[in-house]
């Protein structure tokens, strides 16, 4: 009989503030809303603060766990990871961004086979760096999500980066266009995106689901999909992370 192993998405980007973090969490919420146990991986090892978004204290991170494995003193997976509810568990950033470096991506490998057999879904935040470690989780992935918005440059810097993935021949990536991080970029359509960068974009997150608040649920460690008011009230936006979710399940499927 088969084991049941954890279906792998990466979210990633090509530029910085486009919302990237913000769409793994409210994933990790849409999916925790289905049953699914999941483990959100926080690989923007220098910089990372899914923790601190969700208000969560930590003793133990991914630096922690690459140690103990590499010296061979790795007991449970769920010594190193914390939980936000019962659904949903993280696996936080080196505190230190000095060890971020020492991480390897053969034991990143070890870290992701532990984590699959125990989770359904895994969730991984990266930076938008092409580092050893974020290519080793790309090539690791079942599919892999990139997070643009409006703007000039970022349209620019995804046209290369659609390049290499078809030279490299790869097709398990979606495109999400993000109106809600910043509405006043609009400039283009999504024609012109789609003749910018050489492919069409799969989602948009719409520009009306933008929180003026916002701070006050980040304060309060809030997801925002499992907030009942705002899942109620941004019903539009609500379809689309829901639509994102189950399309990666059904996209990744192997028997």
């Amino acid at each position: 009989m088969a084991l049941n192993k954890a279906k792998v998405f990466t979210i990633t980007s090509v530029k910085g503030g486009v919302g990237k973090t913000t769409t793994v969490l409210n994933l990790a919420g849409i999916y925790s809303r289905l049953g699914k146990r999941v483990l959100i991986i926080d690989l923007d090892l220098y910089s990372g603060d899914v923790a601190s978004l969700l208000n969560i204290n930590y003793n133990n991170d991914i630096y922690n766990l690459y140690e103990d494995m590499n010296n061979n003193k790795f007991d449970n997976l769920d010594d190193y990871v914390t939980s936000y509810n019962e659904q949903i568990k993280v696996l936080p950033a080196p505190k230190d961004p000095r060890f971020a470096r020492k991480i390897s991506s053969k034991i990143l490998n070890l870290i992701l086979y532990k984590a699959s057999m125990k989770f359904d879904v895994i969730l991984i935040d990266t930076n938008n760096i092409l580092t050893d470690i974020n290519l080793f989780a790309l090539d690791f992935s079942d599919q892999i999500l990139y997070l643009i918005n409006n703007d000039s440059m970022n349209l620019k810097n995804m046209k290369t980066i659609v390049s290499i993935l078809n030279d490299m021949n790869k097709s398990n990536y979606k495109i999400i266009l993000n109106e809600s991080n910043d509405r006043d970029k609009n400039y283009y359509n999504k024609y012109d995106i789609k003749n910018i960068i050489n492919k069409s974009v799969n989602y948009i997150v719409p520009s009306n689901f933008y929180i003026k608040n916002i701070d006050k649920y980040i304060i309060e460690g809030n997801i925002l999909t499992l907030n009942d008011s705002i899942y109620k009230k941004y019903k539009e936006a609500m379809k689309i992370y829901n639509l994102i979710a189950l399309d990666l399940l059904k996209e990744s499927k192997v028997d």
